[in-house]
């Protein structure tokens, strides 16, 4: 085992329209909520995390509306 443990990610709901595909995803170690985006179209990818008080559902419904909080996509590429 590394020194780097590497974080369980379950995936709680998927959804694909127009090249777009938006993950709704839970980090069984540390109980974040994550929605990522990838667009096939254009190639750009970014996660953003659930903030405390917020609606999950909501930021996976409308995840470009919470575009300014995102977190790099590399971060997450082994939640696949």
């Amino acid at each position: 085992m590394t020194a780097t443990t590497t974080q369980l990610m379950r995936e709680l709901d998927h959804r694909t329209s127009d090249g777009i595909d938006v993950r709704l995803l839970w980090c069984e170690r540390d109980g974040r909520v994550l929605v990522a985006v990838s667009d096939k179209k254009t190639g750009e990818s970014f996660t953003v995390e659930v903030r405390e008080g917020e609606s999950a559902k909501n930021v996976f419904d409308h995840p470009f509306a919470y575009a300014d909080r995102r977190i790099p996509a590399p971060a997450m590429s082994a939640a696949a």
